[in-house]
């Protein structure tokens, strides 16, 4: 991992009685907090690689759906994070900001829109992915309404979906993108032992409540932002309070300043489904950070 990281993991959450060594080996499933603009690319891109191959990661996650801009997703945004080493991007509510990028929802299987909107609505909601040994892991992109653009119910879209799921694998990983506390709590217990993990998105700032629930399912509220943190949920503060003080919209800039990955890592038994640990991450990137590309936003 690079050595000049000055953030520490957060201390991990395990199964009771279980150390690593008195189980089956365990999947590695990283997720990546929502990747804002091009200093979240550019700790993606640091950051990524190293766990991949230090923490021998087995699949990855990255929600992206504010990698351009701030505002949805590019083609070619989606071909780097690939070649960092996500297998597989969800969104939200964002990923309908770039009317260009709409037809490749089509095409490209491994990015996911929320399950949870209309049939009509190009994309797919999940995923079935193997991992590099051929493990199947099913990655579900889902959809909160509680303050949010209305769309169908993500309760009983999810129960519809994980029953077909687990005829497939017992592994399933939820990034539930909600605005509320209340009804990422609800979602978790909802699907306590039913799916592998329930981790929120949207908030961009990382909760302290990562936990095993009792029937086995690794629950985080919000996973947080890849970016910069001296921010306001990723844009500049001087633009953001401009606003909250004149109520006159502006153009949001992202912000540059202490750039880190927040992200969770969850272990997960092969044979059932059932989380053994998580454990948060807030890792800082270097100066200047990785190697994307400085010609998108």
């Amino acid at each position: 991992m690079p050595a000049d990281a000055d953030a520490a993991p957060a201390p991990p959450h395990s199964a009771e009685g279980t150390t690593g060594s008195d189980t089956a080996p365990c999947l590695r499933i990283l997720l990546v907090g929502d990747i804002y603009a091009r200093p979240g690319r550019r700790a993606a891109a640091e950051w990524i690689p190293a766990l991949r191959r230090d923490r021998q990661l087995d699949l990855v996650v990255a929600n992206a759906e504010n990698a351009a801009g701030g505002h949805g997703v590019t083609e070619s945004i989606v071909r780097k994070l690939y070649a960092y080493g996500v297998d597989v991007i969800t969104t939200g509510n964002h990923v309908w900001d770039r009317a260009e990028f709409l037809p490749q929802l089509q095409r490209q299987e491994r990015v996911l829109r929320p399950l949870n909107y209309p049939v009509e609505a190009p994309g797919r909601g999940s995923i079935v992915m193997p991992t590099r040994a051929g493990q199947p892991v099913a990655v579900v992109s889902l959809q909160g309404r509680t303050l949010m653009h209305p769309v169908d119910c993500p309760f009983h879209a999810i129960q519809a979906e994980v029953e077909r799921l687990r005829q497939l694998t017992p592994i399933i990983v939820v990034d539930f993108h909600a605005e509320t506390t209340a009804e990422k709590a609800a979602m978790g217990w909802y699907l306590d032992g039913r799916v592998s993990a329930v981790i929120g998105t949207h908030t961009h700032v990382q909760t302290a409540d990562d936990r095993l629930l009792p029937a086995g399912t690794a629950y985080l509220t919000d996973v947080g932002m890849t970016g910069a943190q001296d921010s306001v949920i990723g844009v500049r503060p001087d633009i953001a309070i401009e606003r909250f003080l004149t109520a006159v919209p502006k153009r949001f800039k992202p912000a540059e300043g202490n750039v880190q990955l927040n992200g969770v890592i969850v272990e997960v038994e092969p044979a059932t489904g059932r989380a053994r640990r998580i454990e948060r991450l807030q890792l800082a990137a270097a100066a200047g950070g990785g190697s994307d590309d400085d010609r998108e936003p």
